[in-house]
């Protein structure tokens, strides 16, 4: 079974973690997403992520469970 995958167009430098997993819908809130990532569910790039708040940038890809989300350009 593959991937559920969501394109976050990136209107800005950067996004944060907690606020990119409430934006795209995995988690109700802000709140919600750093316990998401707390529990260690979330990787950045194929690598496990501990930081509630790390900047994300345009190139970037956050799995969660079955959920890959891509970080991309507002261009595309």
């Amino acid at each position: 079974m593959s991937a559920q995958t969501i394109l976050f167009e990136l209107d800005r430098e950067h996004v944060k973690l907690d606020n990119l997993l409430k934006l795209t819908g995995v988690c109700d809130s802000g709140g919600a997403g750093k316990h998401l990532v707390a529990s260690g569910a979330v990787t950045v790039d194929g690598e496990p992520e501990s930081r509630k708040t790390r900047k994300l940038r345009a190139g970037q890809v956050v799995r969660v469970g079955g959920i890959e989300i891509r970080v991309v350009d507002i261009g595309g």
